[in-house]
């Protein structure tokens, strides 16, 4: 099948990667180069690298709702147009192009998380499952109706991991999509809109950790957070970034240790910060400007810290 796929970040590429070696992609469309680092250079998209590295032609409209781009489109007469992650709208124009029309890789087992941002949602509520939809776009926001989905426990995978694992689950059902469909053995599932839900997107601090969560809440956003939306607070007066935490605390180290919320303790060679109900274990933090170390290792830099005296608090306090 001829395929104009649209997509941006690496979960995009990994299905784009994948769907090359089954099906002629005639062209890409992704967001324009962006900004990165403290060299402010202007950096590829992770699809925009693996079309380049596969000489397919790239686009980087600013919009899909200008004629000339829809026009562009059409030129390329895809068969199909496969989304995963674009970042951008696909107006009426363009999803009544193709004969096989257009479908997204959706992050999430539709109709729950429908939105920006499924998989950190995900963790967030603390589903047992998540997993990926293979939809056929209408102008709805993620309403259209599925054909294939692939299933996968959340447990205690971050969202990197979660969203590689994903995009591997996605390659493969929308392969099985695509047969289906040139086939003519593909079948619709409708979404139930009772159930559905909205995965807003990541706000800049939404990670950000504070002595009046509680622990469950801040292993999930520890859980959730990545790179892109890190989860800060500053213990001992030093700015960190929070990068792995225990899931749990046993019943007799937090009778043991007795420690007041906002404190920070090492205890039996472990660094524990005191939350609004229990102590939370920091396995792996990285210091501003520092390499990520283990959190007993960062313990060791602050003075009196088996005391139980010295506090942790949001970075924005």
């Amino acid at each position: 099948m001829r395929i104009v796929f649209m997509g941006t970040p690496l979960y995009a590429a990994t299905i784009l990667g994948n769907l090359l070696a089954q099906h002629e992609v005639v062209a890409v469309y992704t967001r324009a180069d962006a900004v990165r680092g403290r060299g402010k250079e202007l950096v590829p998209s992770p699809v925009k690298q693996v079309a380049l590295h596969h000489g397919i032609p790239v686009r980087t409209p600013r919009t899909l709702r200008d004629a000339a781009v829809q026009a562009e489109i059409a030129a390329y007469r895809p068969d199909v147009i496969c989304v995963a992650a674009l970042g951008m709208i696909l107006p009426k124009e363009v999803l009544d192009l193709p004969p096989f029309g257009c479908l997204n890789v959706h992050a999430s087992l539709l109709p729950r998380w429908r939105g920006a941002a499924p998989i950190e949602r995900a963790i967030l509520e603390g589903d047992a499952q998540t997993g990926v939809c293979v939809m056929r776009m209408e102008e709805g926001l993620d309403t259209g109706d599925y054909c294939v989905s692939r299933t996968t426990e959340i447990g205690d995978k971050n969202t990197a991991e979660l969203t590689a694992e994903l995009a591997e689950l996605g390659s493969q059902a929308l392969l099985t999509a695509l047969n289906l469909i040139e086939h003519g053995t593909v079948v619709w599932t409708k979404q139930d809109d009772f159930f559905s839900t909205y995965a807003e997107k990541v706000a800049k601090h939404e990670f950000f950790i504070a002595p009046t969560d509680g622990a469950r809440a801040i292993v999930r956003k520890v859980q959730a957070s990545s790179p892109a939306h890190p989860c800060r607070c500053v213990i001992g007066g030093r700015k960190v970034t929070v990068v792995r935490v225990a899931r749990e605390t046993s019943r007799l180290v937090r009778e043991d240790m007795g420690l007041a919320p906002g404190r920070i303790k090492l205890f039996h060679k472990k660094l524990y910060i005191a939350t609004a109900d229990q102590p939370v274990e920091l396995v792996e933090v990285k210091p501003d400007g520092k390499k990520a170390m283990a959190g007993r290792d960062f313990a060791a830099g602050i003075q009196n810290v088996k005391s139980g005296e010295i506090t942790w608090e949001s970075i924005d306090a």
